[in-house]
């Protein structure tokens, strides 16, 4: 294979390619990486750093002909939509296939699995639909984006009464669909039932990819959409496959060193690695597949409909939104905030009508709550750091570093040019960040320690280091092109 096919060319159809097996490997590495990291962090917010890496792995080698700011907008866009699923509850739905009491009941562990797959399916699911309508070529209107938006929001609300009520825990009386933990699987048990959503994120991301797809005619969208199902679905029950057979098989796992190895690998860790790893690949072979209906948008080249002024103004509000959501309690927002889909309105129009905004999600507003939290844990909870060497190096330089990046490539003289370059550095960028950060909430476990120094975190933090590897040296090898003028796209498909 020579050095010029693992790059994006344009072949005789007129449509990019790329190698299969190259996006596969660092799209999974990416998801690997980043969902892993997820699990520190929580639903929404920790989702949406595996988010940003898979984005920028695909806009980087699927969209060539995208400039700068369409690249942002894309890459934000999808890390938004990969927030949305962290609403649902899946602890228990694990739990059903692994828990002690629950081992060797195999109706408990299908259902179970069942579950993850419907969970796993709709979380990654509308990644899929997103990536679809920002790689398709279609133009959204902020407004239509709006209503389509408040759609959605309406679509939750009737999901949860149809598919996900009633709900009288005290009374024992659940939803007759139900894959959390319940009195039919252990009726002796004291147990607390959590209040399920995913009847209604699965009616958001019908309605969602129903109007992209269908309404829209955004033929990308409609495919990757079912894409992004598959891959959230086998995701998720297959990386829980894992953890399953280790609750269920001890015995395999005795005895030489396979039983020391055991003792210090985090399987819920590895189950969440092995989530990303999956979805990762699948979201690349689905758009590597109809990789003839990625286009540009002719109408992106609009730098702006907004003032930067107004930009910076819905910026303090959703930050400070943000900042009350993840580190304050105030029930009556937290109930709003906890549909995701409310949380993510803001940004997802702010990105679709804004210079600045595609580079702050990419940039510091994914990473302003994950800094937070690692300085949360490691200087207040845990008192693992100083409190002034946990607010310099965990959050005041790394923000101060991508808020300097995000408005380097926000520059006029710069979001018009091809955006490879962008990609290449934002990976680079965010997979060190990122994988410093969990470095630190690991306790620095150095991936070079003795065997009998290894603990839960090593196992993990020695893949995550082959990961970071592996995303660094595709960043640097992955050939930048010439600008290209997106608005002469001729291609069909609007």
């Amino acid at each position: 294979m020579n050095a010029n096919s693992d790059e994006m060319t344009a072949t005789s159809s007129g449509y990019p390619t790329v190698a299969l097996g190259k996006a596969m490997l660092l799209t999974a590495m990416a998801g690997g990486m980043g969902w892993g990291i997820r699990g520190q962090y929580g639903h929404e917010t920790g989702a949406m750093i595996a988010g940003v890496l898979v984005a920028t792995v695909l806009v980087m080698l699927f969209a060539p002909m995208f400039n700068t700011l369409s690249s942002a907008r894309a890459i934000a866009w999808i890390t938004i939509g990969v927030s949305f699923g962290g609403c649902m509850t899946y602890g228990q739905t694990v739990g059903l296939t692994h828990d002690a009491p629950l081992i060797g009941n195999t109706a408990a562990l299908k259902w179970g699995l069942l579950g993850l797959f419907i969970k796993g399916g709709i979380w990654i699911g509308f990644a899929g639909v997103i990536l679809g309508m920002a790689l398709g070529g279609k133009h959204y209107r902020t407004g239509e984006l709006g209503l389509l938006f408040i759609g959605m929001i309406f679509l939750i609300f009737l999901g949860i009464l149809l598919l996900n009520e009633p709900y009288r825990p005290l009374d024992a009386d659940l939803p007759r669909i139900y894959f959390s933990d319940h009195w039919q699987w252990e009726p002796d048990a004291e147990l607390k039932p959590r209040r399920e959503k995913w009847g209604g994120m699965l009616l958001a991301l019908t309605g969602l990819w129903a109007y992209a797809g269908i309404l829209r005619r955004d033929a990308l969208a409609l495919r990757m959409g079912i894409w992004g199902v598959l891959g959230g679905g086998l995701g998720f029950s297959g990386g829980q496959c894992l953890q399953a057979f280790h609750a269920w098989h001890p015995e395999w796992f005795k005895g030489g060193f396979i039983e020391q190895l055991d003792a210090v690998l985090n399987w819920w860790n590895i189950m969440e690695t092995t989530f990303g790893l999956i979805f990762g690949a699948v979201l690349a072979l689905g758009l590597w597949v109809n990789r003839h209906l990625i286009q540009a948008d002719p109408t992106s080249e609009e730098e702006s409909q907004i003032p930067g002024s107004f930009e910076w103004s819905l910026f303090g509000i959703y930050a400070l939104a943000m900042c009350s959501w993840s580190f304050m309690d105030y029930p009556a927002f937290d109930q709003f905030a906890d549909l995701a889909i409310t949380m993510g309105m803001l940004p997802f129009l702010a990105v679709a009508a804004g210079r600045f905004w595609p580079f702050w999600v990419c940039l510091p507003i994914t990473l302003l709550p994950i800094a937070g939290k690692t300085i949360r844990h490691l200087v207040y909870e845990a008192k693992f750091l100083d409190w002034a060497y946990g607010w310099v190096f965990c959050l005041i330089l790394p923000m101060t570093i991508a808020t300097a990046v995000s408005f380097f490539w926000a520059e006029r003289s710069r979001i018009s040019l091809n955006g490879r370059n962008f990609c290449r550095s934002l990976l680079i960028l965010n997979a060190w960040i990122y994988f410093l950060l969990n470095f630190a909430f690991f306790r620095f476990p150095i991936p070079w320690a003795p065997f009998d120094q290894w603990t839960s975190r090593s196992p993990n933090n020695l893949i995550f280091c082959v990961c970071l590897i592996g995303l660094t040296v595709g960043a640097l090898v992955t050939r930048p092109r010439k600008p290209v003028s997106i608005g002469n796209n001729s291609r069909s498909g609007r």
